[in-house]
């Protein structure tokens, strides 16, 4: 659990369960998020998902998008990659196999967030504009908000390019002449910059490369990465 609240389900699957609809062996991916999200007290027929592409769009999710994305990819909601809502009993997922996860819980206004962040949405600010979408939308107080990041690739494996150098210049680490980008840090700043307090934001800190056994990871496996799912849901 990410959250230990009465009002609040959140949560990120391991592996070997494939959760994707589109990665990886999909035959049992429908079976597999039946049987976890049974056992947190979700439907998975109702799940709202999005179909990612590396964007910065924030969608509101609402009861007519109950079951998008749930059965089959082509119905996920279209290049999104930040959910919220403050509607009971709708659960927000994204799916991830080293890209982090964000969820956002505001209890003054019972609204959550769930965030998608790889290096190009984290470069487009995706979780600064997610936690904007909030303050507009349902008034959220950033002061009050909790934050909670999920497993990813960590600086410790997530080797890139010199020239991500231009791109997050205060965010890569220079090790043996390598650079590796730290999208704890990048996003760890969105949250900050936006007004979370940094006693609200809990860290996970699992490297889904370092511990592949456990979690699906895109750099280690390539295409055949399967993909956790991460859940959110108000009660």
């Amino acid at each position: 659990m990410i959250f230990k609240n009465p009002n609040l389900i959140c949560a990120t699957s391991k592996r070997p369960q494939n959760m994707s609809l589109s990665y990886g062996n999909t035959k049992e991916s429908l079976s597999n998020r039946k049987k976890f999200l049974n056992s947190l007290g979700i439907d998975y027929q109702s799940l709202v998902c999005a179909k990612q592409s590396h964007s910065d769009n924030v969608r509101y999710a609402q009861e007519a998008d109950r079951g998008k994305g749930a059965l089959t990819y082509e119905t996920a909601l279209s290049d999104t990659d930040a959910l919220i809502t403050n509607k009971k009993d709708l659960a927000l997922a994204v799916f991830t196999a080293d890209c982090l996860s964000i969820f956002l819980y505001d209890p003054k206004t019972s609204s959550i967030g769930l965030v998608h962040a790889g290096w190009r949405g984290s470069l487009k600010g995706v979780t600064a504009k997610t936690v904007s979408a909030m303050r507009e939308r349902f008034k959220a107080d950033p002061q009050n908000l909790y934050a909670g990041l999920g497993p990813l690739i960590r600086s410790c494996c997530y080797e890139v390019r010199g020239d991500f150098m231009g791109l997050f210049p205060d965010d890569l680490l220079l090790r043996d002449k390598r650079y590796y980008l730290d999208l704890i840090s990048v996003n760890k700043k969105q949250l900050l910059g936006s007004g979370v307090r940094e006693e609200n934001i809990s860290d996970r800190a699992i490297c889904t490369s370092c511990r592949n056994k456990e979690y699906f990871s895109n750099r280690r496996e390539g295409n055949a990465a399967g993909r956790m799912i991460s859940v959110i849901m108000l009660k």
